[in-house]
């Protein structure tokens, strides 16, 4: 007899060994006692009572009459037009090219001096934040808000900056930048 067939018959004995006992289990007898004691147990406690839901109260309406009001998104007062003038408008040059003294602003600038060739013009010593010492005269640009030089003497530097104003325009504001001792 092969080893397989031994294999095959021994397995062959354990199924039939196991089978019966575990049908025992399986196997009515109508004594579920236990089980109905149980569920008389359940039974005999006091059912328990479900609140009923809270009052619903209806909340009182109320009439909206803020329509009749200022919208909290517009302006406190009426804004009326302003009346911006007809006359020359101002508007920087964007196309032309940015001179050195146009990276730094007005109030980092310092006049330390002015210094004139003979017949020539007068050109004012600007000190930039770096510590170096520029040569201004009138016409050349400073600061960043387009500022040109319009006047220079021996004791200021007065420029006409251009500035937003706030309404898609553009206005001039004099700026004056003093000798420093």
């Amino acid at each position: 007899m092969s080893s397989f067939s031994k294999r095959k018959i021994a397995k062959g004995f354990v199924v039939a060994l196991v089978i019966p006992f575990a049908m025992s289990g399986c196997s009515s007898n109508g004594d579920f006692a236990d089980l109905q004691a149980k569920m008389a147990e359940i039974k005999a406690r006091p059912r328990g009572r479900i609140e009923p839901p809270p009052e619903f109260n209806p909340i009182a309406s109320v009439s909206y009459a803020a329509h009749q009001m200022r919208s909290p998104f517009s302006p406190p007062v009426d804004v009326q037009d302003v009346d911006i003038p007809s006359g020359r408008q101002v508007e920087p040059d964007f196309t032309r090219p940015k001179e050195y003294l146009e990276r730094f602003t007005l109030d980092s600038l310092k006049m330390k001096g002015s210094i004139a060739k003979e017949k020539g013009p007068l050109f004012a010593l600007v000190q930039d934040p770096a510590g170096a010492t520029n040569r201004v005269k009138t016409g050349d640009y400073m600061g960043k808000n387009f500022g040109r030089v319009i006047d220079v003497n021996e004791s200021a530097v007065t420029v006409m900056e251009i500035v937003p104003d706030g309404q898609d325009g553009w206005v001039e504001r004099p700026r004056t930048i003093r000798l420093t001792e």
